[in-house]
């Protein structure tokens, strides 16, 4: 009777009980609780200015039509919201981003470096220390650029390092270092001690921190109903795209010989297994770092506008016709720059694994191919050919704002395509590693 009864009940969605039974697990929660609440501190320091801050002047410059109001605008939605306030988390975390960048290019290059990434923990743990003092003086420079870009459009006054306008500069852009430094603070102790990647969590809840701001800006502009309906629909369709992409794989056979002694005796087993070799092995890190990186130019092109010299004018509006947002050459560089990237990364990943040599210690092969050195031209050959798809895929939805906003004519869409990947990148992954929390305790999970 006791069965029967509770076959009569109602059963909960698969996700909901899911997320119910990851609660109840004391550590798990633990967990979540934690992370939930250094995003709770992160938007708090995000509502922190720094010093000498006028809101009127603030929010003048970010209404505003001109160019560089439509830029500062684009910067907001990365830092949630921080930058209209000018509070000390206005650079978000994008200067650690760059930083981590200029190390991954420069590791290989220097003989010290490329050592010390043999070295294991020890060796990344070095060179982590490395990009966490790079990023300090890129976060200084980021952030006096980014002040005279505010500066320009009218929102700060007195930003100078000389004079009487030294001080109040200098605190200011300390602040905003120090705002960084404590952000990625947060993602690496996110890391340690929450579920998923603190880093990406950060920028995660800066951009669905922005999202709300972007509603009324959509319903208020002149769009017909279909426009808005339309986005709704290439949304969705983005949305389901960058998932499939995200769990694409091309799964490799391999074999194993394994050989066993019981009593005196040898035995050879043969097993058989695959190596998955995703599409995007790189996940959403390529578009985030092309995005890093344009935007570096981009704040020295604001910058030198303001010169009085007629050369470094010059090249500053070079810098911003090619680099300025919401134009096609912009979106033309992000395309490669996302491309180019991606199989960066791929390769770096791919050289970081050595699967070719682990698979020989293991005593696995694929059928067909010689172990050793050809193994691993093999694979390399076949995650070439499969990263090219999720390069082109990725440079579409990095340039997919300027297709939406021509077919919808939503000019707000600002949240682009790269904010869309990073969502569902980071949800993801998240939930990957709380189903593997709550598969380690016997517990059905999200995806099946």
């Amino acid at each position: 009777m006791a069965l029967a009864a509770r076959a009569t009940q109602p059963q909960r969605p698969r996700l909901l009980q899911a997320m119910l039974d990851a609660w109840a697990q004391p550590d798990v929660r633990a967990k979540l609780a934690f992370v939930f609440a250094m995003l709770v501190v992160f938007r708090f320091v995000a509502h922190v200015p720094i010093p000498g801050v006028n809101p009127d002047l603030l929010r003048q410059a970010f209404e505003g039509d001109t160019s560089t109001g439509a830029f500062l605008n684009t910067l907001n939605i990365f830092s949630g919201g921080a930058l209209r306030r000018l509070s000390v988390a206005a650079l978000g975390v994008y200067p650690y981003i760059t930083a981590q960048i200029i190390m991954q290019i420069v590791t290989p290059l220097f003989p010290n470096l490329q050592a010390l990434s043999r070295e294991g923990e020890a060796g990344r743990n070095k060179i982590q220390l490395y990009t966490h003092w790079m990023a300090v003086p890129m976060s200084i420079v980021q952030g006096y650029s980014q002040l005279l870009i505010l500066q320009q459009a009218g929102a700060v006054t007195n930003i100078g390092l000389t004079g009487p306008n030294a001080l109040p500069t200098l605190a200011a852009v300390i602040s905003m270092a120090a705002g960084t430094m404590f952000l990625v603070w947060l993602g690496e102790l996110i890391t340690e001690k929450g579920i998923g990647n603190g880093i990406s969590l950060i920028i995660f809840g800066g951009i669905v921190a922005g999202i709300p701001s972007l509603l009324p800006q959509i319903f208020d502009s002149s769009v017909s109903y279909f426009g808005i309906l339309l986005l709704a629909i290439i949304v969705l369709i983005a949305v389901a795209s960058i998932v499939f992409f995200q769990e694409a794989q091309r799964r490799v056979p391999v074999q194993y010989s394994r050989t066993q002694f019981r009593g005196g005796r040898q035995y050879r087993q043969q097993g058989s297994t695959h190596v998955p070799l995703r599409v995007l092995s790189a996940g959403m890190i390529p578009i985030i770092f092309a995005y890093s990186i344009m935007l570096f130019p981009s704040f020295i092109g604001e910058t030198l506008v303001t010169s009085s010299s007629n050369l470094w004018h010059n090249v500053g509006s070079a810098l911003q016709s090619v680099f300025g947002q919401q134009n096609v050459p912009y979106y033309l560089v992000v395309f490669f720059f996302v491309m180019g990237f991606t199989y960066f990364y791929t390769i770096v990943t791919y050289t970081q694994q050595n699967l070719a040599e682990n698979l020989q210690k293991q005593g696995g092969f694929i059928p067909g191919i010689r172990p050793g050195r050809p193994t691993h031209d093999y694979l390399t050959r076949v995650l070439f050919r499969i990263t090219a798809a999720g390069a082109i895929f990725l440079g579409f939805i990095a340039v997919m704002p300027y297709f939406a906003t021509t077919l919808t004519g939503v000019q707000a869409l600002t949240i682009s395509g790269t904010g869309l990947l990073i969502v569902s990148g980071v949800v993801l992954d998240t939930m990957k590693q709380l189903e593997a929390q709550l598969l380690m305790r016997n517990y059905s999970g999200f995806i099946r």
